[in-house]
């Protein structure tokens, strides 16, 4: 695996080199056989299962440097390769193995009154560049998601996480090239210099799309600087409603599992309404298992009163950046509303748009929730949790987009292809 030996003055030609070479990788993908990219896709499981205390060698490296470097517990927390997440990743892998192949699947065929029958084809993008931070694993969801479509794909991981991503890259390789795919279908940028993202975003002659995950900042500039299409999210603000009517007991599972399964994911809850009807009973209850766990609540003046006999409660008064803010930590901000109307107008203002829930006993309450809130996943009765191409059966997942155009929530095969027009004709001329 090539290692960060590139000099500041060689990252243009560096990316140039990677653009050209995913060009070329990307046609031969686009031909590939679904039998070709399940074997890589189940050989990639293979080395993963294979290879966990090699990889766990790797990944000590960046957790150490990271440590020293006095990264936040949140971050040195997503750079972690347990055997869990390494099992969950071939685990990703061997589901898109068995999933369709729906790359020049034809849809849609109808005949017009000239005679020609006209459909859509689906077909790979091309070429996507990755751009992310801290989690390693990303590496393997990207390629894997990568290989099943049919696409080329650049990957740039964050500097805290190089060992890991160069070890796991060289596993994709190897795979590749044992079902007879481009070794350099999947390239891993091989500098941590800062130029190599400048470079990645601004090659359209290469690159198709951009996917950006990490924190708000690194998207904000390349959604500002990207010459090529970028599907993104900023951030994961989301809530978890809990109505008049609802099963309390269910309620607080929920929305405990929510906030407290894991802090640092984007779809944990950050934000948590309560119905008035219900916040004197659920209120004391979910506040005894936070306080119990140590998450600080932000608290409005209705839930403060309702909080203050909670033993051990860690309160705050909320602020206005509260009510929009991604904590990624043990701390939600926590407010009483009037209703379903009120949730439904407080999550629209404050929300991401990434993820949210309603707990409810009531059906015209949730299909009101899930007609009027504008986000890209909406659930009723689970945890926001869930909201996670694995979870949704996609396999893995790109990344969450928020956006509205091609791709809106867990980025799966399907958001890493196109629709192009077929026309099929018996020597139809335009009168």
């Amino acid at each position: 695996m090539t290692t960060a030996t590139h000099s500041p003055d060689s990252t243009p030609e560096l990316m140039l080199r990677l653009g050209a070479q995913a060009k070329t990788a990307a046609a031969q993908m686009a031909q590939a056989s679904a039998a070709q990219k399940n074997q890589a896709l189940r050989s990639l499981a293979r080395l993963l299962r294979s290879n966990v205390d090699a990889l766990a060698v790797h990944n000590a490296q960046d957790i150490e440097r990271a440590q020293a470097a006095g990264l936040a517990a949140p971050m040195v927390d997503r750079l972690r390769l347990t055997p869990q997440v390494l099992e969950t990743c071939a685990q990703g892998c061997e589901q898109l193995a068995v999933m369709p192949d729906i790359i020049g699947e034809i849809m849609g065929m109808k005949q017009q009154p000239s005679g020609i029958r006209v459909g859509q084809m689906r077909v790979p993008i091309g070429v996507f560049g990755m751009i992310y931070e801290s989690r390693p694993n990303v590496t393997i969801e990207a390629a894997s998601l990568s290989i099943k479509s049919g696409n080329a794909c650049i990957l740039r991981g964050g500097s805290e996480a190089l060992a890991s991503n160069q070890a796991l890259a060289a596993l994709v390789v190897q795979a590749l090239e044992e079902a007879g795919l481009p070794a350099h279908g999947v390239q891993l940028v091989p500098t941590t210099d800062r130029a190599a993202v400048g470079a990645l975003i601004t090659m359209p002659q290469f690159v198709d799309v951009i996917i950006p995950r990490g924190g708000k900042g690194l998207i904000e500039r390349i959604s500002a600087e990207a010459k090529v299409p970028v599907i993104k999210h900023l951030d994961g603000n989301c809530h978890t409603y809990v109505d008049d009517p609802c099963d309390l007991d269910m309620a607080v599972t929920v929305t405990d599992n929510a906030k407290t399964q894991k802090y640092s994911p984007c779809n944990a809850s950050e934000s948590l309404l309560v119905a008035r009807g219900v916040a004197a009973d659920f209120l004391p209850r979910i506040g005894a298992v936070f306080a119990a766990k140590g998450v600080e609540m932000r608290v409005c003046p209705a839930s403060k009163a309702l909080l203050a006999s909670v033993p051990g409660a860690t309160l705050a008064d909320a602020t206005e950046d509260d009510w929009s803010a991604e904590y990624l930590a043990p701390i939600i901000s926590i407010k009483v509303v009037d209703g379903l109307e009120a949730a439904i107008a407080h999550i629209n203002r404050y929300s991401s748009g990434h993820t949210e829930a309603i707990l409810t006993r009531d059906h015209l309450h949730a299909q009101r929730f899930l007609r009027e809130v504008d986000s890209s996943s909406v659930m009723v009765n689970a945890s926001t949790r869930f909201a996670d191409g694995f979870e949704y059966g996609l396999g893995a997942e790109i990344g969450i987009s928020t956006d509205k155009f091609h791709a809106r929530g867990p980025v799966g095969i399907e958001g890493l292809t196109s629709l192009k027009y077929v026309v099929l004709g018996e020597g139809q001329v335009r009168r």
